[in-house]
């Protein structure tokens, strides 16, 4: 499982030219699901997404987590995110889980980030959907399950 993590002043995603997520200060989460992917992704993504202390102290220094800074989350799912670029110029997308997987995992994602106490706003599976967000520093992070899940090298 891959995501996008960025800390915004605010977000929305649109779906035809209607406003179904809108959050203020707090994380968009871009969030796309491969073929391997179990609850169990979701649920460590959730933990370590949303437990990130990434907004600014007192004295500048990023040292605060949402509940902190009274944040909220947005996710949109995002296939693309599994993109396959290596060879000729038009991405490949058969490293994305199949559709229903993607759906089942992204829906169970917004589950467990409720269950941690932050009931997402969010877009929805497969819709084409416009996004605007403002970047706050910018600050935005590249999480991958197969990377953080891994034993430590010593």
């Amino acid at each position: 499982m891959r995501a996008v993590l960025t800390r915004v002043k605010s977000a929305s995603v649109t779906i035809d030219g209607e406003v179904v997520g809108k959050i203020g200060q707090g994380f968009l989460i871009l969030l796309g699901v491969g073929p391997e992917d179990t609850q169990k992704e979701c649920r460590y993504l959730a933990e370590k997404a949303l437990s990130l202390r990434v907004f600014e102290d007192e004295n500048g220094k990023m040292n605060l987590g949402l509940s902190d800074v009274g944040g909220q989350v947005l996710v949109v799912s995002q296939f693309t995110l599994y993109g396959n670029c290596r060879k000729g110029r038009r991405p490949s997308f058969t490293d994305a889980a199949p559709p229903e997987l993607g759906n089942e995992l992204y829906e169970a994602f917004l589950e467990e980030c409720a269950a941690l106490g932050y009931p997402p706003q969010h877009g929805r599976f497969g819709a084409d959907m416009k996004v605007e967000s403002v970047n706050d520093g910018p600050v935005t992070l590249w999480l991958d399950t197969q990377q953080l899940m891994e034993e430590p090298r010593r």
